[in-house]
């Protein structure tokens, strides 16, 4: 098993970034995370996870591995391949996926694109025993989780699509309560 890369970035094709390791170039299925690591041409390290198939076998790369757990994690659930969960993991940081998850905020994972309703509600039953909230604060897990969730759907409920919702939030600060969420989701929108 390849578990991490540490080399030059080689160069990116629409499969993801090639890493130099000693002259052998990996081609990794990335995060956007290890994408803007990897911009300046330095030396990165790549947490990886190789997937074996049949006919292939490749490599997906994770800034962390926190990111790569989460990954193996959505694995196991059924009807999740490799490309969705690498999409999941992409679209937010782990620990806020991990809030969803403990929290049991399935609209959380509604707004990634190949995701439905009902795969995203078995992504928070099959996990919510497995990745639990063990790890991450208390009062700021259900409060941050609870005030995202109640931002994303008053702008739903506005006529906004989740994939919207979710990405008009991602650039807003998440210690504001949710009013003022919306508030600066809109003007941002404007």
């Amino acid at each position: 098993m390849i578990s991490r890369l540490r080399g030059r970035p080689a160069g990116r094709t629409a499969d993801g970034l090639v890493v130099d390791v000693g002259g052998v170039g990996y081609l990794v299925a990335a995060t956007p995370s290890v994408l803007r690591r990897a911009e300046g041409g330095a030396e990165v390290t790549v947490e990886t996870y190789l997937h074996v198939r049949e006919d292939a076998l490749q490599l997906y790369g994770f800034a962390d591995a926190e990111e790569r757990d989460l990954f193996t994690h959505l694995l196991a659930v059924q009807g999740i391949g490799p490309k969705v969960a690498l999409a999941v993991v992409s679209g937010s940081p782990s620990a806020e996926l991990r809030r969803a998850i403990a929290s049991g905020d399935s609209g959380r994972f509604q707004a990634i694109p190949g995701i439905g309703k009902k795969t995203a509600e078995r992504i928070v039953l099959e996990l919510q025993g497995k990745i639990g909230a063990a790890d991450l604060p208390a009062l700021s897990t259900a409060a941050g989780t609870t005030a995202h969730a109640t931002a994303r759907d008053a702008l739903v409920e506005l006529g906004w699509s989740p994939a919207e919702a979710e990405h008009a939030l991602a650039a807003v600060d998440p210690d504001l309560p949710a009013e003022e969420r919306v508030r600066l989701a809109l003007r941002g929108a404007a």
